[in-house]
């Protein structure tokens, strides 16, 4: 097995490990799916059985592990294009199939001592970061001394080439509307929204609204305006807002009936909340309004956003990186300090908070 070494540190990497949520792939899975997800977190059930009965609106069958898998078999293509032929890419879940300590265990089975990974998260929050990080260290426990070592990549929501991915999906859907339409358009980025005592503790406001800022530049300057969808705590808790459905009531009530190109920033893959959230939710309640919409694409296996990951790992390997970044903040860390985005603050005695659905 070939090793790659960075000679800044000594290191070696036989693999790279693509990291992710997890989601049913059939009605039966989707109980059980979530109670993976909710254990220990202070969600209600009535909101869990909400979740459920969109997963089964869908047939039970969230699409993003074929998504996942998907973007492995672009990633497998662009490494054996560009020398990382005998770099093998392995898969696992957070939540579900293929699960994350499983995973490990057939890594270590193939004689992988230290590792790579990829988040399928592209802003730094308790949910999208430590959480996943933590998800690794109780794998590794949970297997031994066997275990392999993994560094996780870099954050990338400045990086240009994610940037020019989404740029590309924009106007995608710009290209959607007629001349009239397009001139007048407003771009909505959405994210996955979290408790406001979590987004306190780390950059995920301020990096979504740097990549906000960038693609909407990237495109023509549109005007512009960040959202948020997918909130799954108590009403009790403040979360971030305004809600994507909120936002386009409120223009509404306005007299505002401008096109809207509802973008997602927020996430790698058209998975549940975008089909549901967006496609189901926003796009009814745009039609009920009168307001002309488009659903802008995410990354997904975009060749920018693969050669993407391709040069994160390469700048693993590499003396001397370059650590490719645009806008007004340098290129995010690759070791997070052990402060680095703390889970959400809650009343003494309760059980952390954490996303329910798909980042």
């Amino acid at each position: 097995m070939a090793d790659f070494q960075n000679m800044a540190t000594g290191s070696s990497y036989q693999a790279l490990l693509v990291l992710s949520f997890g989601g049913p792939n059939g009605p039966d899975d989707v109980i059980p799916f979530l109670e993976n997800v909710l254990r220990g977190r202070n969600v209600p059930r009535e909101r869990m059985l909400q979740v459920a009965e969109h997963y089964q609106h869908f047939g039970g069958k969230s699409p993003i592990n074929e998504q996942n898998l998907a973007l492995i078999d672009a990633l497998r293509t662009d490494f054996d294009q560009h020398g990382l032929s005998h770099l093998p890419i392995y898969f696992g879940n957070r939540n579900w199939h293929p699960l994350l300590p499983d995973t490990l265990a057939q890594m270590a089975k193939d004689g992988i001592t230290r590792a790579l990974c990829l988040t399928t998260s592209s802003f730094s929050s308790y949910s999208g970061c430590r959480q996943y990080r933590e998800n690794i260290a109780a794998a590794q426990d949970q297997l031994g001394p066997s275990a392999p070592a993994i560094d996780k990549l870099r954050v990338w929501y400045n990086h240009p080439h994610f940037i020019e991915a989404m740029a590309a999906r924009v106007q995608e859907s710009l290209a959607n509307l007629d001349e009239n339409q397009r001139a007048d358009a407003h771009l909505v980025f959405t994210a996955h929204s979290i408790p406001t005592s979590m987004a306190e503790g780390c950059d995920y406001e301020k990096q979504l609204r740097e990549s906000c800022r960038l693609v909407a530049e990237a495109v023509g300057n549109h005007p512009h305006v960040l959202v948020y969808q997918s909130r799954s705590g108590p009403p009790t808790q403040p979360w971030l807002e305004p809600d994507v459905c909120d936002y386009i009531r409120e223009r509404a009530s306005q007299g505002q009936r401008q096109p809207l190109v509802v973008v997602p920033i927020g996430f790698v893959s058209d998975h549940m909340e975008i089909l549901f959230d967006l496609d189901e939710e926003a796009a009814s309640l745009c039609q009920e309004l009168g307001i002309p919409m488009q659903r802008a694409s995410s990354v997904g296996t975009h060749p920018r956003f693969v050669e993407m990951v391709r040069l994160l790992v390469e700048e693993r390997f590499s003396p001397e990186p370059v650590r490719l970044s645009v806008g007004i903040y340098p290129p995010n860390h690759d070791q997070c300090p052990d402060t680095c985005c703390p889970a959400a603050r809650r009343p003494m005695g309760r059980p952390p908070v954490a996303t329910v659905t798909e980042p």
